[in-house]
């Protein structure tokens, strides 16, 4: 059997076994439960992220690179979405956390903060910081970021 490590995928992996056993009640998911959070602090130390279990990804989620993913446990991810490393999903003073579309790719870097919407299929590029809304097919850059690109 051929072993190809990926740390990405197990951290992934264990996030969505964690959900799963929480829903469910019962002796053996406790004990699933506890085994899964046991992954989950495993592989966050190994990757350098710090994802919450409590996170709503989707289980293709990619992290080609997840040293410094930073993900709130309210944060909600679509499913194809890519996210590079350094980056921060997180909330503001007023409370709240991103909801991110299908499709949408975050490059290395990128601050998403508070209660915020990106559309499917958005592009957001490195080092920006996204404050606002963002709609659908578009791009956004900057410090603050500003949309450049609407399709």
């Amino acid at each position: 059997m051929l072993f190809i490590y990926r740390p990405d995928l197990s951290l992934i992996k264990s996030i969505i076994a964690y959900q799963n056993a929480a829903k469910k009640s019962g002796g053996i998911n406790f004990v699933r439960k506890r085994y899964a959070a046991l992954r989950h602090r495993f592989w966050s130390l190994i990757t350098g992220s710090d994802i919450d279990r409590d996170a709503k990804i989707s289980p293709d989620l990619k992290l080609p690179h997840p040293t410094g993913v930073v993900i709130h446990q309210d944060a909600k991810i679509g499913p194809g979405c890519m996210i590079m490393q350094q980056v921060t999903l997180g909330q503001l003073a007023t409370g709240g956390a991103p909801i991110i579309g299908s499709g949408v790719y975050i490059g290395a870097g990128a601050k998403l903060l508070g209660e915020i919407t990106i559309g499917d299929n958005a592009r957001i590029g490195a080092n920006a910081v996204v404050l606002c809304d963002l709609p659908p097919n578009s791009t956004a850059v900057g410090v603050p970021a500003r949309i450049i690109q609407r399709e």
